[in-house]
């Protein structure tokens, strides 16, 4: 309630600002008071507007919601156009193994648990490869570094299907995330530079937009390649390997995403723009020295609780739908669908509600409570809807830490802030699969009062649901003054 009372008197205030321009559009958010302390000290105003145009405030004036000229003025930016069709096929890719690699294993192993163990070890490299990534970040130039991350994902992901054992399956899932983990702090500190500072939150919803949005493309190319696979090479070397097609694909993915981040020369440069004063500390490349940086400290809490939700509901997710609520392989793929159509809209739903870590801890509060309701549901079509609203306010939680890290930080810090960004996504995402597996394993049913009888499935979706909402309280809003 009191982050609803922050964030929703703000909107129509932005709508006007956002009409007026940028900077009268912070004044506009301020409302009366602004108003009011113009008329007593127009000298004192205008000396404060001066001051935070040139960066020197802690609190940011509140930029216009883009429109269609904003989205061609970003796009018009040749590097920042390179990254972001890179990353778009790439991530098309990334999305067809990722189903592939579940199905795969599933195969050959015919158990539930072994999918969540391919999960859990594709994801544990956060916890051992995290010093790793930040000091690469730190040492290497972002386009050598993503450039090198590119050519070895594609190696990698080819070895994959050649074996057909489990354990190859793990080992080569393992390296893949490595890689990923070097490659996604270089990319993200590097859109500042390339987007410029007034576009920052649109190009940060656009590069999440070529993540999430070819989340339906890529399960639906899985089925695809899959199926001409089995019908045009039944037989010989390829009919034997079973998804090779759609590992050969992934890894061309790679090669056109190394195409365009070659084009990115600019990179080779360091970083020139200032870090906003109080947010920043000296790194020196390694982990715990990201880790002190305040900032940084405020979103672990929010960070680790989405990835709590997210893995949780991956690990238990399709046990859920297919043996709770009886659904088919056709309808599996249509929530994957929603999912993905809901966290598109959550880029929309940041930048309505705008920046700021009381929006973060209310999208976070509201993915929690979704989670608890599907839970709940009593029939597919609930499902559904808990779907499209989970991918809604997961990504505006994600994309809400991304463009406070983006607007705050600069150079060596931000890069380090992002290796630990997606090394607490990955440990999180890690540890809930695997303990939400496990959960289900030994859990029994149990009847709780109002709510009737709940299966073991049921159950852990709820506790999860429940404890990400708890760890929402866990998020720190800074003083009235400060950077919120």
């Amino acid at each position: 309630a009191a982050d609803l009372a922050r964030v929703l008197p703000r909107l129509p205030r932005a709508r006007a600002g956002a009409r007026a321009g940028p900077w009268t559009a912070g004044r506009a958010r301020r409302g009366g008071r602004a108003r009011a302390d113009h008329r007593e000290a127009p000298g004192r105003q205008r000396a404060a507007a001066r001051g935070a145009r040139a960066g020197a405030g802690a609190v940011e004036p509140a930029r216009a919601r883009p429109g269609r000229g904003a989205v061609r003025r970003l796009l018009a930016r040749r590097g920042f156009r390179s990254l972001l069709i890179g990353q778009g096929v790439s991530a098309f890719g990334d999305w067809m193994v990722t189903v592939a690699l579940m199905v795969l294993v599933l195969d050959l192993t015919g158990s539930s648990t072994a999918v969540g163990g391919m999960l859990v070890l594709r994801l544990m490299p956060a916890m051992v490869a995290g010093p790793l990534a930040t000091r690469l970040v730190h040492r290497w130039r972002r386009r050598r570094t993503m450039l090198a991350a590119d050519l070895a994902r594609a190696v990698v992901v080819l070895l994959i299907p050649l074996v057909g054992a489990a354990w190859w399956v793990y080992l080569w899932a393992f390296v893949l995330e490595v890689l990923g983990l070097v490659f996604l702090p270089a990319r993200d500190a590097s859109v500042p530079d390339l987007a410029g500072e007034e576009d920052l939150p649109l190009a940060n919803g656009l590069v999440l937009a070529s993540s999430y949005g070819t989340i339906p493309l890529g399960a639906a190319a899985f089925g695809g390649l899959a199926a001409l696979q089995r019908r045009v090479f039944e037989g010989g070397f390829l009919g034997s390997r079973p998804y090779l097609l759609v590992f050969a694909v992934d890894a061309a993915t790679f090669l056109v995403s190394y195409a365009f981040v070659r084009r990115l020369r600019e990179l080779d440069e360091p970083p020139v723009r200032a870090a906003t004063p109080g947010w920043t500390a000296p790194t020196g490349g390694r982990f715990r020295d990201a880790l002190r940086l305040p900032l940084v400290r405020r979103i672990v809490a929010p960070v680790t609780a989405v990835a709590l939700g997210v893995g949780t509901l991956f690990s238990v997710g399709i046990v859920f739908v297919r043996e709770v609520l009886g659904a088919s392989d056709t309808e599996l793929g249509a929530l994957i669908v929603l999912f993905g159509l809901g966290a598109l809209a959550g880029l929309g739903l940041h930048r309505l509600l705008g920046a700021g870590l009381a929006t973060v801890r209310l999208t976070l509060s509201a993915q929690g409570a979704t989670i608890a309701v599907m839970a709940l549901a009593p029939a597919l079509a609930f499902a559904y809807l808990g779907a499209a609203a989970f991918g809604l306010f997961t990504s505006a939680t994600l994309v809400g830490g991304m463009s406070l890290l983006q607007s705050r930080l600069s150079g060596e810090p931000l890069a380090s802030a992002f290796a630990v960004f997606h090394v607490l996504i990955r440990a999180g995402l890690s540890l809930a699969a695997l303990g939400a597996g496990v959960a289900v394993d030994l859990a029994a049913a149990v009847r709780l009062p109002l709510l009737g009888r709940l299966g073991p499935a049921r159950l852990v979706l709820l506790s999860a649901g429940a404890l990400v909402v708890a760890s929402a309280s866990a998020v720190r809003l800074p003083a009235p003054e400060g950077a919120r």
